[in-house]
């Protein structure tokens, strides 16, 4: 029963996290800069990790000669993922911006379980796992597109907005792809590392690196990570790094206990509860929207769509 607890819990910090990063945002105006210090705080974190847990921090130079290079490739497509929620949450507020990734995360397991990609185990796409994606399609439909077509008669604001509104849910559907790329590199890092810990930190590293990179090339704007201090932010926009690290390091200890369909699924419920009511209540100041009941029906036909997806 503890470990159904955490499960959810770790899914519902994932909404939590997407909400934090983008106040965080705010403050410091580049999402480059906000994920960069995301990244920072998720590194020192699960640096401390690794060094409880006795692992060195290092990685054998032999590991570089005799593994492809894509085993490093993690951090990079983990900031490619936090930079995109961070950009769509103010586009498509948290329901979709959880919904989007999700669905971009299943289609590419299918893609990654039947050709084993990334050395990953072969699993076929049989019947269920075809029912499942039909049902996650139909329940996008339910949650996304029905309750649009429903503003769209009262509005014709909403309406103008929406024009491009697609491209931003296709940018979420493309990072869940590449989220879901990470999870299978990263588990081939941790084999190759005998340390699941070990691997969430060198990918985190590796994301910071970039990220630094991608700040000091591009925005210029280091100094900016004063600005929450200067303008007082609330305490909690530094806690996004944190929340990531748990969710690795949580997520890693469930699947030794329950296994990988059961974790994630937790997780994935989590996550879209966890959204709802992110969204429902305006938490961590994100932009208050009403919940209509035919959103609800198409989470609930998502959950069973990745149920049988993850289970059979």
């Amino acid at each position: 029963m503890f470990a159904v607890f955490l499960g959810i819990a770790i899914g519902f910090g994932l909404a939590v996290q997407t909400a934090i990063n983008s106040q965080l945002r705010k403050f410091v105006v580049s999402p480059f800069l906000a994920s960069m210090i995301s990244f920072l705080v998720g590194t020192v974190f699960l640096a401390a990790a690794t060094a409880v847990s006795r692992t060195p921090l290092g990685v054998p130079t032999s590991l570089f000669l005799n593994q492809p290079v894509w085993i490093w490739f993690g951090g990079i497509c983990g900031v490619i993922g936090l930079t995109s929620n961070i950009l769509l949450f103010p586009k498509l507020g948290s329901v979709q911006t959880t919904v989007m990734p999700i669905l971009g995360m299943i289609l590419m397991g299918m893609l990654i379980d039947q050709f084993g990609w990334f050395h990953s185990i072969r699993q076929s796409f049989g019947i269920n796992r075809a029912i499942g994606v039909f049902l996650v399609l139909a329940g996008v439909v339910f949650a996304v597109v029905v309750p649009e077509a429903i503003a769209k008669r009262h509005s014709a604001i909403e309406e103008r907005k929406g024009e491009n509104i697609w491209i931003w849910r296709l940018l979420g559907i493309t990072a869940g792809m590449i989220m879901a790329v990470q999870a299978a590199i990263n588990g081939k890092l941790g084999t190759v590392l005998h340390s699941p810990v070990h691997a969430a930190f060198i990918s985190f590293f590796v994301g910071s690196v970039v990220l630094v990179l991608i700040v000091g090339i591009k925005d210029r704007s280091f100094m900016n990570i004063k600005e929450p201090v200067k303008q007082s932010a609330p305490w909690w926009v530094w806690l996004g790094g944190i929340i990531g690290g748990l969710y690795i390091l949580i997520n890693v200890l469930l699947v030794d206990h329950i296994g990988t369909g059961q974790t994630v699924i937790l997780a994935l419920f989590g996550q879209i509860a966890g959204s709802l009511v992110v969204e429902r209540f305006g938490l961590f100041k994100s932009l208050k929207r009403r919940i209509v009941p035919v959103q609800i029906l198409g989470l609930a036909i998502m959950l069973s769509g990745v149920i049988l997806i993850k289970m059979f």
